[in-house]
């Protein structure tokens, strides 16, 4: 008999988000089944969407979603450390030819999962994934935050943003982090110096909080010119700018200082199928750091069902208010 789940279907750049059957997936050698609980929605799925990723490779037709948490059906031959009935979460699909999260079910490979935080609900651990695999990549594996540091966050209300002041306020450091005077509350509420990037100087808060120094990190969540900034507000010789975003851009005035640079792909482990393990270490470190108290997302205040993935990606892109959305699958 032929089983079959429901999904959202993306059939070719810039469609709709419709509704409809996949055949149930299987849980083969080194893979996990899950029964998928909530899915989160990023910018980075929204230029999937729309054709704006191409490093995302996208074959159509295509479930999108790459976060997800849910709870484990069946283990295929070769899995250790889960079994049915466990709840999980992890960045498991929406890249290449991987099967997305916007489905009741999934099979994915077993090193992108950890055991969900206990503390938190399905609908709170499905937004950590993507944003949380970023900010540790960047702040941890590249620029080894420690304490005593001073660590610039630009964007520190946004989803990757806040996720990652919290990570270097857990190793010690002192954080600052851009954002507008509407978020100073979100940024501050997660133990972040507020900075206005819309009346301040980078010279300027520079002079005022690192006594013309620089500062020792600076993660670059935005892009664009805020990468540009960065090699101006980094501390000579030993400072060290790490982000998320790319472009083309004169890494002279970061060579004049001295300074290092690193970048970000959180994808690439998806796509290439190398280092899968390490998400799955970080997502394991999270877990924990949610559980200690150190860590917790901010969630879109409204609530999407599966059918509703339209408006879900329209909220990311309108961004109206701060907050991971998130789109509860089962419901």
């Amino acid at each position: 008999m032929r089983q079959v789940v429901r999904a959202v279907i993306l059939d070719g750049v810039d469609g709709p988000l419709e509704v409809g059957e996949l055949e149930n997936p299987v849980a083969g050698p080194g893979r996990v089944l899950i029964r998928i609980a909530a899915s989160g929605v990023n910018p980075l799925d929204t230029k999937i969407r729309r054709g704006q990723a191409p490093h995302a490779q996208r074959k159509f037709p295509a479930v999108p979603g790459l976060d997800m948490a849910g709870t484990v059906v069946r283990v295929g031959p070769g899995v250790t450390g889960f079994q049915p009935g466990d709840e999980v979460y992890g960045m498991t699909g929406g890249a290449g030819d991987l099967q997305g999260s916007l489905a009741q079910y999934a099979a994915v490979d077993a090193r992108f999962l950890a055991h969900k935080p206990t503390s938190l609900s399905m609908r709170e651990t499905a937004a950590l994934p993507l944003v949380v695999i970023t900010a540790w990549e960047a702040l941890i594996y590249r620029a080894q935050v420690r304490g005593g540091q001073k660590v610039l966050v630009h964007g520190g209300a946004g989803g990757i943003g806040h996720v990652a002041v919290q990570i270097a306020r857990s190793r010690g450091a002192e954080v600052f982090a851009t954002t507008t005077s509407r978020d100073f509350p979100v940024v501050e509420g997660f133990g972040a110096v507020p900075i206005d990037y819309t009346s301040t100087a980078v010279e300027d808060y520079v002079a005022r909080y690192t006594e013309g120094e620089g500062f020792d990190v600076v993660f670059d969540t935005v892009g664009g010119a805020v990468l540009d900034a960065s090699f101006d507000a980094v501390h000579p010789y030993t400072g060290h700018v790490v982000s998320a975003q790319w472009g083309s851009h004169s890494i002279s005035p970061l060579s004049f200082r001295s300074a290092t640079y690193s970048g970000v792909f959180a994808l690439a482990p998806m796509l290439s199928g190398h280092g899968r393990q390490y998400q799955g270490e970080i997502m394991r470190e999270a877990a924990a750091l949610v559980d200690a108290g150190t860590l917790k997302p901010l969630l879109f205040p409204d609530r999407f069902a599966l059918s509703d993935a339209d408006d879900a990606y329209d909220a990311v892109e309108s961004r109206t208010r701060p907050g991971k959305v998130v789109v509860d699958v089962e419901h």
